[in-house]
C-alpha cells in the first residue's frame, strides 16, 4: 500500500467505499443477479473464464459484477482466486470429435459428414439496434438451441485420411505437459506451452495479431477448416477404482485452421494447422488463438522469422492482460521520488547546456 499519498489509508478506504457506491449505481434500478449475467452477458462470462483459467460461470460473473464490467479486471479477480486453490491432479485429455455439437461450421467444404449447424451467432445479422431489446420483448418465436447427437467426425480428419494435412502430433505418455500457472515461462517453448499462453492471452492481442498476419506480416493465408461449439465430457481418472470416472461437462469452442501447405525433398506437400481452443462460445478468440499458433511454428516448419506474430518471445512476452495491465497501470501509483530525480537531472542538464552556449560578450566583439 503507497501510503505517500496524501490521506493515506483514510484516503484509500473512502477510495473504496466510493467505488461500491459508483458499483450499485442508482437504487431506484433492480440490481444485477448473477444469473442474470451468466445467462445473459454469457459471452463476457466466457472470455473470463477462457483468460482466467477457471471454468466457473458463477465466479466469472461475480467477478464481472464486481469489475463493474471491466472485463480484464475480472479476469484479475478470477486469476486471483483460482491461485488459492488446492490442485488435485489432472483430467484425461478431452475429446472433442466426441463433442454434443450446438455450432458447427467449415469454410472448406459445403457439405460435410454431419451437416453444417448454423447455431447461436452473428455471422447472419445486419449489425442494426434492435429497439426491442430496450422494451424487454422477447423473440416472436423461440428457436430450439438443442445440441446435435449425431456423429460430427472432424474435417482436419478427413483430410487427414488422405494425407492431405500435416498429422497431430502423437501425444507421449512419458512427457509431462508444461503448466504456466506453475512454471515461470522460458524460450524456446515447445508448442504446449505456447497454447496455454495463446489460451490466457488478451482476445484484443491476439486477434490484432492474427489480423496482422493475414495482411501479409507472417505469410499467413488460411481456411478456417472447422470451429465447433458444445458440450464435452470431462473425465478424471480415478486410481483407486482403476479407471476415467465422468466429473460432468463444459462447453468449449474448438477452431481448426488449414493453412498453406508445406513439402520437401523427401516429404509430398500438404496443409499445415493451427489450432485454438477456449471455454464457452469464444469464436472470435480460437480463431485468433489458431492464426498466431499457426504463425509461432514459422522455425519449426524452416519459414523466416520475419514478422511480430512470428517472434516466439514477442508474442508470448507481451500476451497476458493481466500482466500488460499491472504494468501499465503501475504508472498511476506514486513516482514522486524517481520524478524529482528526474526532474533535477533535466534542470542540471539545461543548465550547463545554457552556460556552453553562451558566448562571452568580449570574444563575440573580437571575432
Amino acid at each position: 500500500m503507497y501510503v505517500a499519498v496524501k490521506g493515506g489509508e483514510r484516503a484509500i478506504e473512502n477510495a473504496h467505499r466510493l467505488l461500491a457506491h459508483e458499483r450499485r449505481g442508482d437504487r431506484d434500478i433492480p440490481e444485477l443477479s448473477l444469473a442474470q449475467i451468466s445467462e445473459q452477458l454469457s459471452l463476457g462470462v466466457d472470455r473470463v473464464m477462457t483468460e482466467g483459467s477457471l471454468y466457473d460461470r458463477e465466479l466469472a460473473a461475480l467477478a464481472i459484477k464486481q469489475a463493474r464490467g471491466d472485463l480484464i479486471e475480472a479476469i484479475f479477480l478470477v486469476r486471483a482466486f483460482r491461485a488459492t486453490l488446492p490442485r488435485f491432479g489432472a483430467t484425461e485429455p478431452v475429446d472433442t470429435g466426441a463433442m454434443q455439437v450446438r455450432r458447427r461450421i467449415s469454410s472448406t467444404f459445403k457439405d460435410i459428414p454431419g451437416g453444417q449447424v448454423l447455431g447461436p451467432t452473428f455471422d447472419y445479422t445486419h449489425r442494426l439496434l434492435d429497439p426491442q431489446l430496450a422494451d424487454g420483448a422477447a423473440p416472436d418465436a423461440p428457436a430450439t438451441g438443442e445440441a446435435s447427437t449425431g456423429a460430427t467426425p472432424r474435417v482436419t480428419d478427413i483430410l487427414g485420411r488422405d494425407g492431405l494435412i500435416e498429422p497431430s502430433p502423437p501425444a507421449e505418455a512419458d512427457v509431462p505437459v508444461g503448466d504456466l500457472t506453475r512454471e515461470p515461462l522460458s524460450f524456446p517453448a515447445d508448442r504446449d506451452l505456447r497454447l496455454q499462453n495463446l489460451a490466457r492471452a488478451d482476445e484484443g492481442f491476439l486477434l490484432a495479431l492474427g489480423y496482422s498476419s493475414q495482411r501479409g506480416y507472417g505469410r499467413n493465408h488460411p481456411f478456417a477448416g472447422e470451429i465447433r461449439f458444445g458440450e464435452v465430457e470431462v473425465e478424471f481418472m480415478a486410481e483407486d477404482a482403476g479407471f476415467a470416472v465422468p466429473l460432468g461437462s463444459v462447453a468449449l469452442t474448438e477452431c481448426q485452421m488449414v493453412n498453406q501447405f508445406k513439402g520437401s525433398a523427401t516429404q509430398a506437400p500438404c496443409f499445415t494447422r493451427g489450432y485454438g481452443l477456449a471455454f464457452g462460445q469464444s469464436e472470435r478468440k480460437t480463431m485468433s488463438m489458431a492464426l498466431v499458433d499457426r504463425t509461432l511454428r514459422a522455425r519449426e516448419l524452416g519459414e523466416e522469422v520475419i514478422a511480430p506474430a512470428q517472434d516466439e518471445e514477442f508474442v508470448m512476452s507481451h500476451s497476458d492482460n493481466v500482466q500488460a495491465t499491472g504494468f501499465v497501470e503501475h504508472l498511476k501509483l506514486p513516482h514522486y521520488v524517481d520524478f524529482q530525480s528526474e526532474l533535477g537531472l533535466l534542470r542540471k542538464l539545461r543548465k550547463e547546456f545554457a552556460v556552453a552556449n553562451e558566448a562571452p560578450p568580449m570574444q563575440e566583439a573580437a571575432e
